[in-house]
């Protein structure tokens, strides 16, 4: 189990990286504010600083996952799966509070939080 909480952490961050480039790099191309919901390019930019910031947030997410899987392949298992479980962890709360501060967010905050969801309930199971 626990190589399978390693395996959703990565992929929990991979998803994660991929949002920070939509947010960080991305933000005010057409096809990004589609998905966003960023009805004009003014508004993109005015949002743009926001965004740019909040892409961070989930790189430095994905980060600690990455981190502690690389810290749990290298045979700190105890500090790897803490980092892993920190990383995901948050990620998974990151949904939660999206969808509660915004119920119209199911979508958003499903696709954001189900590998994270799955990632800390493998790697619970897997470090019991």
């Amino acid at each position: 189990m626990l190589i399978a909480g390693l395996i959703l952490s990565v992929l929990a961050g991979a998803f994660h990286v991929f949002i920070f480039v939509l947010e960080s790099v991305r933000w005010t191309q057409p096809a990004t504010r589609r998905i966003f919901g960023v009805r004009s390019e003014a508004d993109a930019e005015t949002m743009k600083q926001l965004a740019f910031n909040q892409g961070f947030y989930n790189l430095f997410l994905a980060l600690a996952a990455f981190l502690g899987v690389v810290l749990a392949i290298c045979g700190l298992s105890t500090a790897g799966v803490t980092l892993a479980l920190t990383g995901t962890g948050m990620m998974l709360a990151a949904a939660l509070v999206l969808v509660i501060a915004d119920r119209t967010k199911l979508r958003a905050a499903v696709m954001q939080g189900a590998l994270p969801l799955l990632a800390v309930v493998a790697l619970a199971l897997g470090g019991a």
